[in-house]
């Protein structure tokens, strides 16, 4: 039971930080370190969450996603069929560091406090630059796609925001917010879908060492948060200041720090 009520936990975290650019891998990693929680198979735990909060995503974006996915069968919307071609240019970074180093990525996903504390550093220095930048009417293009792409990849390490990281990206590329955000938050559903499907089919959800009950339990918190904090954090994350994150990060990471140091 105390492994589930800490997976909840875990999963209310996912679902408040995914929309934020403050790194929910992150603060995942923070998460199990002061509850003093490690889940059977760490990394597998954090993409179940991650898996979670994607869902809510598409429930936020259904109509978006229906018109992306009508477009494909549509000779007139070129618009749409334009912006899923770059959601796909903006997938290659992420999916080829995720495929060639999968076992060193794992690794890091185990209490790594310091880097998730350095890396916090970086995202809040990411996000306090971007927030200089002057606000533009950009639109996304095939080259921005791939920079952002990178940008995402580089946040498969914890403490990086993915969401931070990408919108930065895309407001120092000159994009306008709105559109930066929903290109952010859109984006990595087709890499969070093809990583459960590739564990699926590697038989990693039958493993006998994977706890089933906490993994569920994550799940539907992060699922439930996620819904809602989606709907009221996107408009936050469109048009508050970065740099208010930006401070919340470098205050994390030195609590971070100063904690880690004092308990080892």
């Amino acid at each position: 039971m105390e492994q589930i009520i800490y997976a909840i936990i875990l999963g209310i975290i996912q679902g408040l930080s995914e929309f934020l650019p403050v790194s929910s891998s992150g603060h995942i990693e923070l998460g199990k370190f002061f509850l003093d929680f490690e889940p059977e198979d760490s990394l597998l735990f954090t993409v179940v969450l991650h898996f979670a909060t994607a869902l809510s995503t598409v429930v936020v974006f259904r109509k978006d996603i229906w018109q992306i996915l009508g477009s494909l069968f549509s000779t007139k919307d070129k618009e749409n069929q334009l912006f899923a071609l770059k959601i796909i240019v903006s997938m290659i970074p992420a999916a080829v560091i995720g495929v060639l180093f999968n076992d060193e990525l794992e690794a890091l996903f185990d209490r790594q406090i310091i880097l998730v504390s350095i890396c916090l550093y970086i995202t809040g220095l990411l996000l306090f630059v971007a927030d200089k930048a002057k606000s533009t009417e950009g639109k996304v293009t095939f080259t921005n796609a791939i920079i952002i792409g990178i940008a995402q990849a580089i946040a498969i390490l914890p403490g990086i925001s993915r969401s931070g990281a990408t919108i930065a990206t895309s407001v120092l590329l000159k994009i306008e917010r709105k559109e930066a955000a929903r290109f952010s938050f859109l984006m990595v559903l087709p890499l969070i879908f093809g990583k459960m499907a590739k564990d699926t089919m590697d038989g990693t959800w039958t493993d006998g060492e994977v706890a089933i009950m906490p993994m569920i339990a994550g799940f539907i918190a992060a699922f439930v948060v996620g819904y809602f904090a989606c709907k009221w954090m996107i408009k936050l994350v469109t048009n508050a200041q970065l740099k208010y994150f930006s401070y919340y990060c470098f205050a994390v990471a030195t609590i971070s720090i100063i904690w880690y140091s004092i308990a080892y």
